[in-house]
């Protein structure tokens, strides 16, 4: 049978990495093979664009050259990992997928969003997650959030407040947008609380009995 794909989406410091390392430890409590990855990388070539996209200046790229960056990782990505787990069957959660692109190059950076659905189609087709788990939190609640890891920002997080405004509105429309796919969680709750709403989503969704 083939296996499910979640993705999780959200701003800077929402807390993705946490709630994936919980959902993964309840799926491999119920038996089911797991794959974590994350975008854009997740593959060898992948990881090397990577590197690309998110180190140096802020203005190192241009957004359409961001997003064309994104879609060359994406679909090593998919083609390479993701499709090969799924039709063995396994679970996969990625710590970001192609609404970020909608967001951070669409929204953010002012590409017309119609252009980046083009883009999609004929890199992907109809490819998308089963369902997607969007973490809704202030961006600057979530930007102090990654200066308190005291890890080095990355590209996107040197962007300013503006623009980490401008993401959370875009991801909050993608929920709107596609209610059969899309579920908002507002991350300003504890870590429990965030992840028993996403498994309570996947309950209802996706049929895990955790």
């Amino acid at each position: 049978m083939r296996g499910r794909f979640i993705s999780l989406e959200g701003g800077e410091g929402a807390g993705k990495t946490t709630l994936i390392e919980r959902l993964r430890q309840s799926l491999l409590s119920q038996g089911h093979e797991v794959v974590v990855t994350r975008e854009p990388g997740g593959t060898p070539g992948a990881e090397d664009l990577r590197t690309l996209l998110l180190t140096g200046a802020a203005d190192r790229w241009t957004a359409m050259t961001e997003a064309l960056l994104m879609y060359a990782a994406r679909v090593d990505h998919v083609e390479r990992l993701i499709e090969p787990a799924l039709q063995r069957g396994a679970w996969v959660l990625s710590d970001r997928f192609s609404d970020s692109t909608i967001a951070y190059q669409g929204t953010g950076g002012g590409i017309d969003l119609d252009r980046i659905r083009t883009i999609h189609l004929a890199a992907l087709g109809d490819f998308a997650p089963d369902l997607t788990l969007i973490l809704d939190l202030d961006p600057l609640v979530g930007l102090r959030r990654t200066v308190e890891r005291g890890e080095d920002p990355t590209r996107f997080e040197m962007f300013d407040t503006e623009f980490h405004t401008r993401l959370r509105a875009a991801f909050t429309e993608i929920a709107h947008s596609e209610p059969q796919r899309c579920v908002l969680i507002d991350a300003s709750k504890s870590p429990d609380d965030v992840f028993e709403m996403a498994l309570s989503h996947m309950r209802e969704r996706l049929e895990v009995k955790a």
